[in-house]
Parts: C-alpha cells; structure tokens; sequence
C-alpha cells in the first residue's frame, strides 16, 4: 500500500519522502510522504470546509449511515488490512486477524448503532426569585459537534486506535485531520481508500503523514484552525502537545503512558494468573498501554509463580519485533540498566537470534527481572517492551501501596478467588481501568482511560460521544 496524504477527497503525495522499514527484518517497504505545513493548513481548511457544507447539517440517521458503510468496507477489505497492519508492525498476524481488523470494523459499527436512542435532557423549571426572567421555562440540552478535530494515533495499534477516535468523532459530526505515526502509515492510507469508496463528502476525513517535532504532528496540533485534539501516545509527547495546543485553549482527549500493577494473592489460581500475566506482559512484545510491567505477588507463592512465569517466558516464540531499531535499542538499554541497579534475570534480557532473515529486524526477548528496589529506574519508568518486573508482598495494604507508587495510573489486574477482596481492592487502585481475574477484557461502551501521568478524559460509549461534542442548554421561558 503506497502511502498517500488524503486532504479535500484527493490523494496526494506533496513533500518529501522517508523511508518506511519492515520492523520484522529490517528491510525497506516504501517511501512515506511528510506533509509540510502548506499541506497540513490544506488538510485543516478542507475539513473547515466541509464542517460548514452538507455534513454539517447531516442528522444522526445519515452519519450513522456513513458509518455502516465505512465498516463495511473495511471489512471487504479485510486481507488488505490485515497485510498492511502485519508488514508495518511486525505483528504476529492472528493478533491482526482476530484483534486490529475486527475491532476497527467494529468502532464504526458500535458508533453508529450509539448514535440512536441518545437521549437529551429536559426539564421544566420554576424560575428563581434572582433570574432576570419570572414564572416556569423549559430548558432541554442539544448536542452540537466540536468542528474540526485532530487525530494523532500511535504505532502500536495503528488502525485499532485511530479508528476509536475517528468513528466517535464523525458519529457526532466533526471532520477530522488525522496524523497517523510515521512508522506505520499503511493502514491509514487504506482507511482513506475505504472512506472515499464509500462517500463521504471531500474534506470530512483528511490524511497527513509525518513525524511529530517540527513537522506535521506540531504543524496539526499547534494550528489555530483545529478544535479539538485526541491523542494516544507517550506522556512526554502528550504534555508536548498541551503545550503546543494551549495557545488556542483547545480541548485534549489525552489516553498516555503507563507502568502497569499486576496483584496476585495468594488464593488466586494460580495457572490463570501465570496465563493471565503472560498475556499481559508479552502480548505484542510488551507494545500495547495496557500491559503489565510490574507484578507483585503475595510472599507464600512468590517463588512459584516467578519460577513458573520464567519458564513460560523462555518458551515463547512468535510474539513480533519491536517497532523500531531505535525502540529495540531503547528497551535494551534498559535491561543493561535494570542489571546495573542489580535485577536478577529470570528469563530473556536480550535480543535473540534466529539464524535467518530475522535477525535482520528489531527482535527482543521476553524477559522476567526480579529484586530491583522500588526506587529502580526499571521499575519506575515506561519501557514499553517484552518486560515486567516481579517483587513479593506481605499485605493487603502493602500490594496497594506498591501498586499505587507510581506516577502513571492507566490499569491494573488484580488476581484472587475473594471476591469480596476484589472489590475491596479494586476501587482503591489508582488506575482508570481494573481487571479482575482477567486482562484486556473490554466493553466498548465503557469509560476507558487513565489517572496521573497516564490520561485525561475517558474514551469508549457515551463517554466519547461527550467529548467530541458540545452540550448546549436552551431555555425556553413558557
């Protein structure tokens, strides 16, 4: 798939070209166009344009229209998704075939199936003695959109969350500019293809390709012609992008970083939580904002579970490269450090080697590290890879202060048969998500997001049909 700007219903190829790598051995897929200023000011006016033309007076029916159609295209171009989203990331390609495709399919469709029965607020009000106004109004809400409204999206899951942003944002009629990351461009392009086939007028959804610094992504989120910014990514870059957005006082959906807690007590069953903590910790290499980078366990089964995740870890195989050669050497440095500040490794810590094509690209171990103290660098910071940290505890309230130690705060699992435990535990994590006896079990109509350094605001459901657009109150003095 040849990446494309996509801005006013055309395709274009303006600015000059960067390379784009295969993360899974190292080799050269095609040249990416970066947008200039001059094209990301196109792509906001289109989108100006458009918000001012037929989409801005479409009812909830049309859009919800729209939407049904741009799923079902995706879902006709299934194969071709799941291509692009396996040679951009790496990825093993079940996790496209079962996760990044279907849920991409079904953003659109849950969206536009929201967007009925909504109901808006009424009430019948004996004015006050202090209103300007005497005797009884009816106020009722209307929902009005936003404008247009920037979507910058990671790396990590391009398509997944891109289209968890786009879908709520043109449900409530937006148009959007969206800045996909510059590793993986592919799946946003055939989004656009998709968008264009199945109608929806030029300039309601535009593509800008790009890097972050200095170029389009703070061309997009600093221009005084944007009204909204959703973001997922880093903490860094996030506050970056306040920063850049707060000249223009405008509104941030911000889901970042996090260090994630895993709790297992000692009554949890064990093969789950063993199961459960593989999943989280080394699913996509570590490479998703949810999984578990620190996991601590109650002292009684401590060593089992350690000795029993060790050896899950070092039988693992086919699990993806990291995104980058950049990422790969980042991550390692930090399994350097995490020796330094005196972990013991239990499985992995390094980059294994294949003895084909493979090695070529940005591969690394799962690794199992244990006995860093809590000040640990390796242990405080995001790492973003294959890796969690193991430590044991004695109580209830020692798993909740250690869990909580942390700047981040997007989600934590909790592992027991107690119920009553878990629900005493749960409320006092400080995480915006918490699973119990599971992981990444989710609801698309529930609030998703993150506290501290991880987040601001929650997606999923009404929860992002709020943000995207404005309540406004109508009084009307009867």
């Amino acid at each position: 798939m040849k990446a494309e700007h996509y801005v006013g219903g055309v395709f274009r190829s303006d600015g000059p070209a960067f390379p784009l790598v295969a993360p899974v051995d190292g080799t050269e897929l095609g040249a990416v166009p970066e947008a200039t200023r001059e094209v990301v000011d196109d792509a906001v006016a289109a989108a100006r344009t458009a918000l001012k033309g037929p989409w801005g007076a479409t009812g909830a029916e049309e859009r919800a229209a729209a939407l049904r159609r741009v799923a079902d295209g995706i879902q006709a171009r299934f194969e071709e998704f799941v291509d692009a989203e396996v040679a951009d990331t790496g990825r093993p390609r079940a996790f496209a075939e079962t996760v990044d495709v279907p849920r991409a399919v079904g953003n659109f469709r849950a969206y536009a199936d929201l967007l009925y029965g909504r109901p808006e607020r009424a009430y019948t009000t004996r004015v006050p003695g202090w209103s300007s106004g005497t005797g009884e109004a009816l106020n009722y809400t209307v929902r009005r959109p936003l404008g247009v409204v920037a979507v910058v999206s990671p790396w990590n899951l391009p398509l997944l969350l891109s289209t968890w942003k786009i879908a709520p944002a043109l449900a409530c009629g937006n148009t959007v500019v969206a800045k996909p990351s510059e590793e993986t461009p592919s799946t946003a392009t055939l989004l656009a293809r998709v968008i264009d086939d199945a109608g929806l007028p030029g300039g309601v959804f535009n593509l800008v390709h790009g890097h972050g610094p200095g170029a389009a992504g703070e061309f997009l989120t600093g221009h005084p012609g944007v009204d909204a910014i959703a973001f997922t990514g880093e903490s860094a870059t996030g506050a970056a992008i306040m920063r850049n957005a707060a000249d223009h006082v405008t509104p941030v959906s911000f889901e970042l970083g996090g260090k994630n807690p895993a709790l297992v007590f000692a009554d949890a069953d064990l093969d789950a939580a063993v199961d459960g903590t593989v999943r989280s910790s080394f699913t996509h290499s570590g490479q998703i904002c949810l999984c578990t980078e620190r996991v601590y366990v109650e002292r009684p089964v401590f060593e089992e579970f350690v000795a029993r995740l060790g050896e899950r870890a070092r039988a693992l195989d086919g699990y993806g490269p990291m995104i980058s050669a950049g990422h790969r050497d980042k991550v390692l440095s930090y399994f350097r450090l995490a020796r330094e500040e005196g972990a013991t490794v239990v499985a992995g810590g390094g980059a294994p080697r294949f003895g084909d094509a493979r090695d070529g690209g940005f591969h690394v171990e799962p690794t199992v590290l244990t006995g860093l103290p809590e000040s640990a660098r390796a242990v405080r910071e995001e790492i973003f890879g294959p890796v969690c940290h193991v430590a044991p505890f004695d109580t209830e309230d020692e798993a909740l202060a250690l869990a909580n130690d942390s700047p981040y705060g997007l989600a934590a699992a909790v592992w027991t048969r107690d119920l009553s435990r878990a629900h005493r535990v749960a409320p006092r994590v400080e995480t915006g998500i918490v699973w119990v006896n599971c992981w990444n079990l989710r609801d698309l109509r529930t609030p998703f997001g993150g506290v501290k350094a991880s987040g601001i605001g929650r997606e999923g459901g009404e929860y992002s049909l709020d943000f995207f657009s404005e309540p406004v109150n109508v009084c009307v003095q009867i």
